[in-house]
């Protein structure tokens, strides 16, 4: 992270920080996301196989995808963060601020798109069925019970955008326009509080202890802050090694198992983005989303110089998502001047 010591001292200003950490959030998404796409599926024993003894630890094709190339995880993150840009430009314009529907059209924009072979990129079941019903009128949450990570993988974006609601309901409400059980929304409310705490400039430790005192006061929320209570205790554990740690937690595949994962990845590295990645991206599970949202976590904490520079320049649509970052973070600064 860049200290207010080191900022000042390169000529750093807080607004240069903040950009740093918007790009830093949302390029570690997609990086996250592309280097652990190859290990979506395969155990980790599978994994370590194909990839060697050190598993995945660069950028591999995947489906006939090029190396670098991300998921629909990162597609439905840049839906969030396209809707809640033009919510916010909408709202300083003098008109209504309506986030909500703003992402709901960016998501069926998204939906629409998955009829493109080469923009498919194994779209979850539960996301397609309830953005379908939210193409045929259903407005609101959706009409489902499901947990998957679906919902909390696409919300970190929220935690960059101007707070003109707080983060963590604002993301629940997005996330369960596709997700109706509380662990796979409260799981995207916790992931989006935690990014817009970063992002301000708190250490990862003290912006964890916040979100889980945020989670504390929603309904229904055990099951998901258990397992963040879990993933805590065990970042914490001297001579637990990453591994054993994560298949602890689960293998990613629903909510508050995506989120333990990625939160015990960046804690047990919360100074090390390549390590806490590559962490998330070597187990039995999710390996793309857990990717994506270590990427996310640590990218809003240590900006995106802590990304690898060749990842970086890599990944797909890099210079898209640089801009989409500093769109979000032009709109706060904006949110915040003196009228």
């Amino acid at each position: 992270m860049v200290s207010a010591k080191r900022a000042s001292a390169d000529g750093w200003t807080t607004g240069d920080i903040r950009r740093d950490r918007c790009r830093g959030c949302l390029l570690g998404t997609a990086v996250g996301d592309a280097l652990g796409a190859p290990g979506e599926f395969l155990s980790a024993d599978a994994i370590h196989s194909r990839f060697g003894p050190a598993g995945i630890n660069r950028l591999y094709p995947w489906d006939g995808f090029a190396a670098g190339s991300f998921t629909d995880d990162t597609q439905m993150s840049l839906a969030t963060a396209d809707g809640l840009s033009r919510a916010e430009q909408t709202a300083q314009a003098g008109g209504p601020y309506d986030p909500v529907a703003s992402v709901r059209d960016c998501y069926i924009a998204w939906h629409n798109s998955q009829a493109d072979p080469h923009q498919r990129r194994h779209p979850g079941h539960t996301c397609m069925t309830a953005l379908r019903a939210a193409k045929a009128g259903h407005v609101g949450p959706a009409a489902n019970w499901s947990k998957g990570c679906g919902g909390v993988m696409r919300t970190a974006p929220v935690g960059l955008a101007p707070p003109r609601r707080p983060p963590f309901s604002l993301a629940a409400e997005l996330a369960a326009l596709t997700h109706g059980h509380p662990s796979g929304f409260l799981s995207a409310g916790f992931v989006a509080d935690l990014v817009w705490r970063l992002v301000d400039g708190a250490t990862l430790a003290d912006a964890a202890q916040a979100s889980v005192a945020e989670l504390r006061r929603h309904d229904a929320a055990e099951e998901t802050l258990g397992a963040v209570l879990q993933a805590e205790t065990l970042a914490a554990q001297a001579g637990l090694e990453g591994p054993p740690g994560v298949r602890r937690l689960g293998q990613g595949w629903v909510g508050e198992e995506a989120l333990a994962v990625s939160l015990f990845c960046a804690l047990r590295h919360p100074d090390d983005w390549h390590a806490a990645v590559v962490l998330a991206v070597n187990h039995d599970g999710d390996t793309d989303s857990t990717g994506a949202i270590t990427g996310a976590i640590l990218g809003a904490s240590l900006g995106v110089g802590a990304i690898p520079a060749e990842w970086v320049s890599a990944v797909e649509d890099a210079a898209r998502i640089a801009q989409l970052a500093d769109e979000l973070w032009r709109l706060g600064a904006a949110a915040e001047a003196p009228a």
